[in-house]
């Protein structure tokens, strides 16, 4: 298995806020609402970024609870996040425009909330967009729980 591989998109952005984004075989928008002069076609850049998030928990959490045995079913995964828009209305420029993220996830399977803590450990451990953000210096609280 090949442990380094190279990510590629590619975007045609035909407005000042509309990227659209082609990625494998998949294309997608990226967009600001109205009320920041977009069409609202997508998701804006930090709404992605949150939603990428609650992506990577998904499929890292699959993965790690597999390896552990853990039955954690479907789940449900609520994020917020405190984000700091100073930079980018270009008001001045902010180091950690993702100040803080909290993310709930709620599972359904046979897993008790003992067995979730340990694939929530095991799931921090992997999850490369926790990473990101937590190296760019946002404070992130995952809980897991059972449902």
């Amino acid at each position: 298995m090949k442990t380094d591989v190279t990510l590629m998109a590619h975007a045609e952005c035909p407005t000042h806020s509309r990227a659209d984004v082609a990625i494998r075989n998949l294309d997608f928008t990226i967009d600001e609402p109205e009320a920041r002069g977009g069409t609202n076609l997508g998701p804006a850049p930090t709404d992605a970024a949150l939603a990428a998030l609650i992506g990577c928990i998904n499929v890292i959490g699959h993965k790690c609870a597999a390896e552990l045995g853990a039955d954690i079913g479907h789940l449900t995964i609520d994020a917020r996040c405190a984000f700091d828009r100073r930079g980018v209305t270009l008001q001045e420029e902010i180091d950690t425009p993702f100040k803080a993220v909290s993310v709930d996830v709620m599972a359904d399977g046979r897993a008790d909330q003992a067995a979730l803590d340990r694939v929530a450990e095991e799931t921090e451990k992997y999850c490369p967009l926790s990473k990101l953000f937590r190296a760019a210096g946002t404070k992130v609280e995952i809980r897991w729980q059972k449902v």
